[in-house]
């Protein structure tokens, strides 16, 4: 029984944060890329694992107990070791597998294709928590840890939705701006998520709830008015399907014909 309850602690979260972010796109996403999408999430869990032994390699000190770190190597260990490697881990598997799939036609898409790895991640890496160290944890992650995780996605995912808007503007200067930040701002969430907890006194913990309070109210802000405001970027098929010329937006150029 008590198995089970751990089992179900650890889905019941991510499950319901998914449902959230699944109705809230008007033309939903094919199950098999989302499902693909998830098992990416989990998948990148190895990367964070490969890249961290990486990279201790050279920066030892963030594999080691952060309680007896200064101040300055708790930065290194939450921003760098922790945040960079987790959401750039993220980011390859977003990147790779959605940002130039032909079901990317809406720009809610990237926000919903961000969280489902997003949720991937937060899902194995709960399991190994909930099962190593009980229902406490698995409470406590149901509220911080998991929605933190899905925080990071929906930025990761609006930022790569405005960088594929700047490239079919043919404006390669945004689009290299927002590549960087749909990695940068979740990194820095992350991190700033991690630090407050690392030093955990008082004056941290206060700011880390109102860090956390706004992150939510920020995020979940961007998930309603994107998902209203979800436009078409381009033709599924990338052809016009009144003259058939090959087209990259809503517009096609030839004859002029609008993608509804």
């Amino acid at each position: 029984m008590d198995i089970l309850i751990l089992i179900i602690l650890a889905i019941l979260p991510v499950f319901i944060i998914g449902m959230y972010i699944y109705k809230k796109d008007s033309n939903k996403e094919p199950t098999k890329l989302l499902i693909k999408l998830f098992i990416g999430g989990i998948a990148s869990c190895f990367i964070t694992l490969h890249i961290t032994n990486m990279v201790s390699q050279f920066i030892p000190l963030i594999v080691e107990d952060y309680n007896n770190q200064t101040l300055l190597e708790l930065i290194i260990h939450a921003f760098v070791g922790v945040a960079l490697i987790e959401e750039g881990s993220k980011w390859i598997i977003v990147y790779s597998n959605a940002y130039n799939d032909r079901e990317f036609d809406e720009i809610y898409d990237m926000i919903v294709y961000s969280v489902f790895v997003a949720l991937g991640f937060a899902f194995f890496e709960n399991i190994i928590y909930i099962f190593s160290e009980g229902i406490r944890i698995a409470i406590v992650r149901a509220l911080l840890s998991i929605p933190a995780h899905t925080c990071n996605g929906i930025f990761m995912g609006y930022y790569l939705m405005m960088a594929k808007m700047s490239t079919l503007q043919n404006d390669n200067t945004n689009r290299q701006k927002y590549l960087i930040l749909s990695a940068l701002v979740p990194t820095i969430m992350h991190g700033i998520f991690d630090y407050c907890l690392f030093i955990g006194n008082i004056l941290f913990f206060v700011i880390f709830c109102i860090f956390v309070v706004i992150m939510y109210v920020v995020s979940v802000n961007k998930v309603i008015s994107v998902s209203k405001d979800n436009k078409k970027i381009m033709f599924k098929n990338r052809f016009c399907p009144k003259c058939g010329r090959r087209v990259d937006s809503n517009f096609c150029p030839s004859c002029g014909n609008k993608n509804e």
